[in-house]
């Protein structure tokens, strides 16, 4: 998939990296052409300067052939209007935009724009660091059978890949918060200290999955 991302900060670059190394094609925006140094001399997307919700700054990253685009930049209200031309203008589908106001976040997504309310995940994460027991639910789909949550894994876990967890668990894990910023795992991706995992799972599986995951990986050869 060709993914665009608006904004070249900590977050915007972080996860283009990571779509990289999944195997999507990427092209950063971003109006100071000094910010993609953020991505390092490894990353082979595009770096396309302009302004963001620009309709020909966004043909020349691919938005025309985009499966999906997040803007991430610095600024709400040009967050939002990116998001907006790129759905509404160029048809993308999946779309998400970072928002700091929690309040103008909930409004947009009453709006159909799926939006991170920085503030909240900032308070949410410290929340789950502070008490991290059980599952947090942060989305379920509209029949309530399937959602995505945060589970605390026990220590145990650590220095085990993303695929023994699963095998072991039987969910799907969805993304990793590391250090502060999301990333998207592979299956080979090892679990560090400090990691937060987000997974997606049936809803009345949440007691076994959550007692997986405080136990940690079972012996090999003893299941």
């Amino acid at each position: 998939m060709h993914i665009v991302i608006m904004g070249c900060g900590r977050v915007g670059s972080a996860l283009a990296q990571a779509l990289e190394e999944q195997g999507h094609t990427v092209a950063v925006i971003d109006r100071d052409p000094t910010a993609f140094r953020r991505l390092g001399s490894s990353f082979g997307g595009r770096r396309v300067t302009g302004i963001g919700f620009d309709q020909d700054t966004l043909r020349e990253a691919g938005i025309e052939d985009a499966g999906a685009f997040a803007a991430v930049s610095s600024g709400d209200n040009s967050n939002i209007i990116a998001a907006r031309v790129a759905r509404e203008m160029f048809g993308v589908e999946n779309v998400a935009a970072r928002i700091y106001d929690p309040r103008r976040a909930e409004v947009y997504q009453r709006l159909g724009i799926p939006t991170v309310a920085t503030v909240r995940w900032t308070a949410d994460q410290m929340l789950r660091r502070l008490l991290p027991s059980g599952a947090e639910p942060l989305w379920r789909d509209p029949t309530g059978g399937v959602q995505l949550a945060e589970v605390h894994a026990s220590t145990a876990w650590v220095g085990h890949r993303i695929s023994r967890l699963q095998d072991a668990t039987g969910v799907r894990v969805a993304f990793l918060t590391r250090l502060g910023e999301a990333m998207l795992p592979s299956s080979q991706t090892v679990l560090q200290e400090g990691d937060l995992v987000h997974v997606m799972m049936r809803t009345d599986e949440i007691d076994r999955v959550e007692a997986a995951f405080a136990k940690g990986p079972e012996e090999e050869g003893g299941h």
